[in-house]
């Protein structure tokens, strides 16, 4: 059985400019955690879109077969880093069928907080 779409969005993205702690697992971020449940290696294309400026990418990414990749959008860097405290958005394109889930972590405060959502599948 095959599960996942080949194209995924993913409307809002926002890389929160500060943090509260310095623990890396701490740290803000947002972060699309694609899962290739199948048995074929899945290579993605993400085009990242603002909201004043042309798109960037695309960011090449790897996910083995049956296995998943846990992306922090603040550590791509080809073809440039994200700019931090910026509206975006970003698009994946998969040449096998993957399923992406969004996730960010805002610990600009001490109390932290948790917002995850399954990603927007395309027609593919």
């Amino acid at each position: 059985m095959t599960i996942g779409r080949h194209s995924w969005a993913i409307a809002e993205g926002y890389i929160p400019p500060g943090s509260h702690a310095t623990d890396r697992t701490l740290i803000s971020h947002e972060a699309a955690c694609i899962l290739n449940a199948g048995t074929t290696e899945a290579h993605v294309r993400l085009t990242i879109y603002f909201t004043d400026r042309e798109p960037v990418g695309p960011y090449l990414l790897t996910v083995p077969a049956r296995r998943t990749l846990h992306l922090r959008f603040n550590d791509l860097m080809d073809p440039e880093p994200i700019p931090v405290g910026t509206d975006y958005a970003s698009v994946f394109d998969s040449d096998v069928p993957v399923i992406i889930q969004h996730t960010r972590l805002d610990s600009r405060q001490a109390e932290n907080t948790i917002m995850t959502t399954i990603a927007f599948a395309g027609d593919s």
